[in-house]
């Protein structure tokens, strides 16, 4: 008999993506957002949630770039990911991977040692970093789906 899992919903609702400065795709572009997220999802690969994450580096780097139509968009660029994918409805593309608060936790940290350096790696502006992990952190808490 296949297992049925309780789906968890946090507390909050969505996150509001009022913390992301749309200057930050003016003063990054395309490029840099792309190679950043590049850099959290091979963070992701080496990690332990390296399992709800494509092994294969081409599926990986697909992945990756769908993640960074979703970012340029939301830092202020063009509706790449909605062209391409539809509606973001990201809480229920996840639904499909259980993810834990301990998942989150890791998923938060592959991506904080992407930002390390930020300002240099990928010209992101010191100034709007604050928001931007802010951002990150209620995502991640609205993707949380298991206990």
């Amino acid at each position: 008999m296949a297992r049925t899992r309780e789906i968890h919903t946090p507390d909050l609702g969505p996150p509001s993506n009022a913390g992301v400065s749309r200057e930050l795709y003016d003063r990054m572009g395309a490029a840099n957002i792309t190679r950043m997220m590049h850099d959290v999802y091979e963070n992701l690969a080496d990690s332990s949630v390296s399992r709800l994450f494509p092994s294969d580096p081409a599926a990986r780097r697909a992945a990756a770039d769908r993640s960074a139509d979703f970012f340029i968009f939301l830092m202020g660029g063009p509706p790449l990911y909605q062209q391409k994918h539809g509606p973001p409805r990201m809480r229920a593309r996840h639904l499909p991977f259980e993810i834990d608060e301990p998942a989150r936790q890791e998923w938060l940290r592959c991506f904080g040692d992407a930002l390390e350096d930020a300002e240099a790696k990928y010209a992101f502006p010191p100034e709007h970093m604050e928001g931007f992990v802010e951002f990150l952190v209620k995502f991640s808490g609205w993707m949380v789906n298991a206990r």
